[in-house]
């Protein structure tokens, strides 16, 4: 996706979300709109299809730094304007929503209890390599190490 392109979709995108908005490019060559006003934020950006595009929403924290994005959909171009902002804004329900939780209670501890993350997103994160397991490739990887480690004493030891 042509830069141009995403710019103009932001610009149109952000006058029918906000009266009042700030449109910038990301370091990465997204889009951002701010809406200060309302205290959010939503992002653009091209995603794997060519058609496509990556919206990330969430919230802007006192001081003006942005919160990490609560909520992410991808939404495919052709759809138009129209499906485009009604993404937007339920993103924006999802991350004011968010906002509107209490905090997480506390154990004496003073450590967050345990969210019961679903199972589903346990999956996605081992099978993204983020799990909680050591990957098959880390043990391959360290299995190498010990050999070079061993080989290294055992040639040490014959010459030494």
């Amino acid at each position: 996706m042509v830069g141009a392109q995403l710019r103009d979709i932001a610009q149109e995108l952000a006058t029918l979300l906000w009266r009042e908005h700030t449109v910038y490019r990301e370091r990465s060559g997204g889009m951002v709109i701010r809406g200060e006003h309302v205290r959010r934020w939503i992002s653009l950006a091209p995603a794997g299809g060519r058609d496509e595009i990556l919206v990330r929403a969430g919230r802007i924290l006192d001081g003006g730094t942005t919160a990490p994005a609560r909520s992410e959909a991808v939404v495919p171009l052709s759809a138009g304007t129209g499906v485009l902002a009604a993404a937007c804004r339920r993103l924006l329900a999802d991350a004011a929503a968010d906002a509107s939780r209490p905090a997480p209670d506390r154990e004496d501890t003073g450590r967050p209890r345990r969210s019961g993350k679903s199972r589903t997103s346990r999956r996605s994160q081992r099978r993204n390599g983020r799990g909680r397991h050591t990957g098959f490739s880390s043990w391959v990887i360290l299995v190498c190490v010990a050999g070079v480690i061993a080989l290294f004493a055992y040639t040490s030891a014959m010459h030494g």
